[in-house]
């Protein structure tokens, strides 16, 4: 399953969010994001589906595809694109449940995580914190540059860096090998998330190019 285009994952959090989270994401999907996922694992199932469902629209208005992080069951009554799922998740039942065409992905902190990545069952890997984040403060240690390549470097699958992404860090991230990024709080705090999207999504198209072609993982 090849990534979503551009890479570039905005992940939900009510929480922090400065208006509610269909508004957010129609202004990103507006500004040309094509990549969201639904992380509100605190919300009771019945809610989280329903909330899916509810901001699946707004993305098929954009073309754009939508993930849930957690339940790959819930995912599926959501009738969704796929799942993001913790490192110590259950990856072959996550693809028994939602079958070859979805989209499912692993977070994943370490290189040591990544040798362990299973193209036959996960797409692509989330891997952070990349820089000190405001969203998770005191989670870390931060990864760095030369973290995400070591990653990088020994992932089968694509790695998408996430952690205190702002625009000036992405063109490092693509440096480093990362095929893409994820943000959570820069845009949800955002007072402007559309223009803040924008900048993202230029700073990584001029980092792809900077950087040459696109991550190949590694051969198995």
């Amino acid at each position: 399953m090849s990534l979503p285009r551009p890479p570039l994952l905005l992940v939900t959090d009510r929480k922090q969010a400065r208006s509610t989270l269909e508004e957010i994401l129609a202004a990103s999907f507006a500004a040309g994001c094509r990549w969201a996922s639904v992380r509100e694992k605190d919300l009771p199932a019945d809610e989280q589906v329903a909330l899916a469902k509810r901001l699946a629209g707004i993305a098929r208005d954009w073309n754009a595809r939508l993930t849930l992080h957690g339940d790959p069951v819930l995912a599926r009554q959501a009738e969704i694109d796929g799942v993001h799922l913790s490192a110590d998740a259950d990856w072959s039942a996550a693809r028994r449940v939602l079958g070859a065409g979805a989209l499912i992905g692993v977070s994943i902190h370490s290189a040591e995580a990544a040798r362990s990545l299973d193209p036959a069952l996960v797409d692509y890997a989330v891997a952070g914190p990349a820089y000190p984040t405001a969203s998770k403060p005191g989670y870390g240690p931060a990864l760095g540059a030369a973290g995400i390549a070591g990653i990088v470097r020994v992932s089968a699958v694509p790695i998408i860096a996430i952690g205190g992404i702002a625009a000036d860090p992405v063109a490092e991230m693509r440096e480093a090998g990362a095929a893409g990024v994820a943000v959570m709080g820069g845009i949800m705090r955002a007072a402007d998330p559309a223009t803040e999207m924008r900048g993202l999504l230029a700073a990584l198209a001029a980092g792809a190019s900077s950087s040459g072609s696109a991550h190949q993982p590694r051969a198995r």
